[in-house]
């Protein structure tokens, strides 16, 4: 049976409430690390330093539970995680839906203990899928229904996660025999390209200030895409300057060039701030168009 604990997991000063913090490396074997000491740092709902990285678990009830999962990805540009407004209050979303939800606070590349700073995040990101594989019996979670959502520059995130082949989180420990693609991808208005559509702000966060053409198509999602993708739902406004909808444009073409299902949703309004709730006019629909999708792709069932 599932044991519920609440933990108020206080930094600097401010609380974040889950119902479990995990951590996702053994002390001392956290890979890409210089051995230096990070604090958590947070102002005004924005994590700016991860200390140790984890994934902060929110259960839906046993009652309720479907068996399937999502890995929650927060935006920030990679140089912060809003981890409230595209992090738990999404989480607390999918546990209406009868899902467990998984928000990932990731190292950032701008971290002083990163070797390699472009690494950091998806080596977490790929150890956190593995670790909720790794717990499905104990949490009554199809393994081959894990998902992956991500905003913004966490959608970038979500689809390398999605589309990465190289195994960059082994630390040849037990968690290591389990997967860490994600079964289906939901990318909220996604920085997906890093060359001429680029959200400057992610690429230079991301890659440093002069990236190689070969680092740039490798971070380019719309460039890695195969038969092996997994199915994606896609959601963008047509007035967001920040992040051009092209990109979400170029990712759902290559999905379709290789026979992946997916969905998008280009939205007239809603600019850079399509969130749970408050969205302008059609966009306000994306979630029960989500939810739609779920049940269509078998990830969720109308009824348990």
């Amino acid at each position: 049976m599932l044991r519920y604990i609440v933990a108020f997991i206080w930094l600097t000063g401010q609380v974040v409430v889950a119902q479990e913090r995990i951590d996702l490396w053994p002390e001392g074997k956290m890979p890409n690390s210089k051995g230096a000491v990070v604090k958590d740092s947070i102002v005004n709902e924005r994590i700016y330093q991860v200390e140790k990285p984890r994934i902060q678990a929110f259960f839906t009830s046993r009652q309720e539970n479907k068996g399937a999962a999502v890995l929650i990805i927060p935006g920030g540009g990679y140089s912060r995680l809003a981890y409230d407004i595209s992090g738990s209050q999404l989480a607390k979303w999918f546990n209406t839906m009868g899902m467990h939800a998984f928000v990932l606070d990731h190292r950032l590349p701008h971290s002083p203990d990163l070797e390699t700073r472009y690494l950091g995040p998806l080596q977490d990101a790929q150890r956190a899928l593995r670790l909720i594989r790794a717990h499905a019996e104990k949490w009554e979670i199809d393994p081959e229904r894990i998902g992956v959502l991500g905003s913004s520059a966490g959608a970038h995130l979500a689809a390398t996660v999605s589309n990465y082949v190289d195994n960059v989180s082994s630390i040849k420990d037990v968690v290591d025999s389990f997967g860490y693609r994600p079964n289906f991808q939901i990318l909220v208005s996604p920085v997906i390209d890093m060359g001429q559509y680029a959200h400057k702000g992610s690429r230079e966060q991301l890659l440093g200030k002069e990236p190689t053409p070969e680092l740039i198509d490798k971070f380019s999602l719309h460039k890695q895409v195969t038969k092996t993708t997994p199915p994606a739902f896609i959601i963008h406004a047509s007035n967001d300057h920040v992040v051009k909808p092209i990109n979400s444009l170029l990712y759902m073409h290559a999905l379709l060039e290789e026979g992946i299902p997916s969905a998008l949703h280009i939205f007239p309004d809603g600019k850079h701030a399509l969130a749970l709730r408050n969205n302008p006019g059609s966009a306000s629909q994306w979630i029960n168009l989500c939810e739609e999708w779920l049940i269509e792709e078998e990830i969720i069932s109308r009824l348990k």
